[in-house]
C-alpha cells in the first residue's frame, strides 16, 4: 500500500475515534444538538475524513472505499454549504455510516 494512502487511512481512523470520544458512550442526539463545541469538532473531523478520501482517490481512483463519493460530498457540503447541514444529517452519518467506515479502514490497514 502506498505510504500516503496509509497515512490518510490512519488520519481517517483517528478522526472517527475522536468523533466517538467527543460524543461519549451515551451518544445522545439532544445533548449533541445543544453542544456547539462538540458539533464543530464532529464537523471538522468529518471534513478531515472527506479530504483524506479525496486525496486517496486522487492517488488511486480504484481504491476500495465504499461510499467514497458520498464521503467527499459530505465534506464539500460542510465546507461550502455549511448553512444547509442539519444536525440530523450529521447525526445519521455519525451513527449509521461511521461505524461501517471504521471497520472498513481497520480491514484495509
Amino acid at each position: 500500500m502506498d505510504t500516503n494512502i496509509k497515512t490518510w487511512l490512519i488520519d481517517m481512523q483517528q478522526s472517527i475515534e475522536e468523533i466517538f470520544e467527543f460524543l461519549g458512550e451515551t451518544r445522545d442526539f439532544y445533548a449533541y444538538q445543544k453542544d456547539l463545541k462538540t458539533k464543530k469538532a464532529v464537523e471538522r473531523n468529518l471534513e478531515i475524513i472527506g479530504e483524506a478520501v479525496n486525496r486517496i482517490l486522487k492517488v488511486d481512483s480504484t481504491f476500495p472505499l465504499s461510499d467514497a463519493k458520498n464521503i467527499i460530498g459530505t465534506r464539500n457540503r460542510i465546507i461550502h454549504s455549511y448553512d444547509n447541514i442539519s444536525d440530523e444529517v450529521i447525526w445519521t452519518i455519525v451513527s449509521r455510516d461511521l461505524p461501517k467506515l471504521k471497520m472498513q479502514i481497520e480491514k484495509l490497514l
